[in-house]
């Protein structure tokens, strides 16, 4: 785990040297001697979903921020929506997070924890005059902010004195009025270039019972408010948030001064997409309601959760998001990068193991029946301190339907056909001798024999045999399930396609899920759900949830080749 928990007042001697603008912009903060040296940062999810990879960008910039500049990051759930929010939601944002390696200061947060806080600022807005009760409609509302070209308009209930606002406020919270029959609105300016400026909607009334807060309150703050506020409320000294916020950042800095409370700092930086994964909640949302994956886990989707089940490990993520970059701009990142991060891990810390996933059986003809012979091999080749095990061998094994040819159509092939000498990992060289197939042609049997002295690791055979190939004895094979996940869209980006009148669902990949049955060796059975290992030439797997003391059932996690060029 990464902790951010010890706040320090750093000497300006060992302040660390930026490596992004937004370090620049704390440097300079700290330099300067502002907030005494102190750095606090936060993460303030919505707790109406799950994570996913761009939320990812967000927690690494902020933990990591604040790690590196001794400071503390809060975790604040951002609940300001009693419609759409769940504790569930909670659970599993705190899980991911902790996943990812990080450690919030103190206890999760809520802007609910704050709402009689900020009921108190609102109505100190209202004191002030620079806020007041409107009976407007939302359309009345959106028709009367104008557009850029033009300046809006003034509602009719704008000059309201500020006791009858108050009146009307107090009674809104005491439950008096309808949904949708008034808001409280900032009175600002209707002429500002920043439409968002235009006496925004601070307040609305939702008769919901709220996850935490339940029916102690009818009215609730929009982000607008909550947001800058409950920063101001911790003290927060860096509020980090994506670049879709930058027009935000006017009404934030106004709250600021109006309310003359702590002041907070924004700065905004560019959200990272990925090449075929969804970072919208609202999509994401869809695809899970209409059954097209089977979760917010479904490995094809791109939340966290869904990529820890798909194997991904939380140091390649973190990685990924390091080294893609702290950016002004918007940008696109390969999802080649993104697999190329997680083998880099995986290469290292993964046992080796074997598995047949599209099973011929192969008939040593010269190897005694009935006899089980037991060889020993590496759990990983790259990381001896990991040791080995046990692989049992038999007259008959399970070897890839693909690893085998009738006929050869290259002198370069150098697996299993007729006359061909090919190893088995870890055990003999066998001789190919032919095969048995049905009526359609198909092969269901292939013969050969073995050189006994070419044992391996003590080889006195003398014979060379150019390609190795992975098997698993029939008598001791495990039947397993293997889901080879493929991405789940046709199109790297298929939300950029609106403006030509298709939907992101148009871009489903058909063959995104293809299941299939397999044999693996013995020793899969001691592993666990969630553990991730190399299936020798196949790929990197991981054991899926759904997996029982009478099956193994097994997610593709990434192949093993990588297709990013760098």
């Amino acid at each position: 785990m990464f902790y951010c928990n010890n706040l320090t007042n750093y000497p300006m001697a060992n302040i660390p040297e930026a490596d992004n603008f937004i370090e620049e912009f704390i440097v300079e903060d700290l330099q300067n001697g502002k907030h005494d040296g102190r750095i606090h940062t936060r993460f303030p999810p919505e707790p109406n979903g799950y994570l996913h990879i761009g939320h990812a960008k967000a927690i690494v910039i902020n933990f990591e921020i604040g790690k590196k500049f001794g400071g503390r990051t809060n975790l604040r759930m951002d609940d300001t929506n009693p419609t759409t929010e769940e504790t569930h939601f909670v659970t599993n944002i705190e899980n991911d997070i902790k996943w990812l390696g990080y450690e919030w200061h103190g206890d999760t947060v809520y802007a609910s924890d704050y709402f009689g806080e900020l009921y108190a600022l609102a109505l100190k807005l209202i004191d002030k005059g620079l806020a007041f009760v409107d009976d407007s409609t939302v359309e009345e509302i959106a028709e009367q902010k104008g557009d850029i070209d033009e300046p809006g308009t003034n509602s009719p209930f704008r000059d309201r004195s500020i006791a009858e606002n108050r009146d009307l406020f107090e009674r809104m919270k005491a439950g008096e009025f309808a949904d949708g029959s008034k808001v409280l609105r900032a009175k600002i300016d209707m002429a500002h270039p920043n439409l968002l400026l235009r006496d925004p909607v601070l307040y609305r009334i939702k008769h919901e019972t709220h996850h935490r807060t339940g029916d102690d309150w009818c009215i609730y703050p929009l982000y607008d408010f909550a947001h800058g506020q409950s920063d101001s409320i911790e003290k927060i000294t860096h509020s980090l948030c994506s670049l879709e916020f930058r027009h935000h950042r006017d009404l934030y800095n106004w709250l600021i001064e109006a309310l003359e409370i702590f002041p907070s700092r924004q700065i905004e930086f560019a959200r990272m997409n990925v090449d075929y994964l969804i970072t919208s909640k609202r999509r994401l949302k869809k695809l899970v309601e209409e059954g097209v994956v089977t979760g917010w886990d479904d490995p094809r989707m791109g939340t966290l959760a869904g990529m820890r089940r798909k194997g991904y490990p939380a140091e390649a993520l973190r990685n990924f998001c390091m080294r893609t970059g702290v950016t002004k701009r918007d940008n696109q990142q390969e999802f080649d990068f993104l697999e190329h991060c997680v083998r880099e891990v995986l290469n290292t810390s993964s046992d080796r193991f074997m598995a047949v996933l599209n099973p011929v059986k192969l008939v040593i003809t010269n190897y005694p029946e009935g006899e089980t012979e037991i060889f020993t091999t590496d759990n990983n080749p790259e990381d001896p301190s990991r040791g080995s095990r046990e692989i049992p061998f038999s007259r008959e094994i399970w070897v890839e339907r693909e690893d085998f040819r009738k006929e050869p159509q290259n002198r370069k092939y150098f697996r299993l056909a007729p006359g061909k000498d090919v190893r088995l990992k870890s055990a003999y060289i066998i001789h190919v001798e032919g095969h048995e197939e049905d009526a359609d042609g198909n092969v269901t049997q292939i013969n050969a024999s073995y050189y006994p002295e070419s044992r391996s690791g003590n080889d006195t055979s003398g014979i060379k045999a150019k390609g190795t190939i992975h098997w698993v004895a029939v008598g001791e094979g495990l039947d397993i399930e293997v889901r080879q996940y493929d991405k789940l869209f046709s199109d790297p980006t298929p939300m950029d396609h609106e403006d030509e009148g298709k939907d992101f669902m148009d871009f489903i990949n058909p063959e995104s899920l293809k299941v299939l049955s397999a044999k693996g060796e013995p020793a899969l059975a001691t592993t666990k759900a969630g553990d991730t290992f190399q299936l020798l030439r196949k790929g990197y797997y991981t054991v899926d949830e759904d997996s029982t003391s009478d099956k193994v059932v097994l997610n593709l996690t990434c192949g093993l080749k990588s297709s990013w060029k760098g």
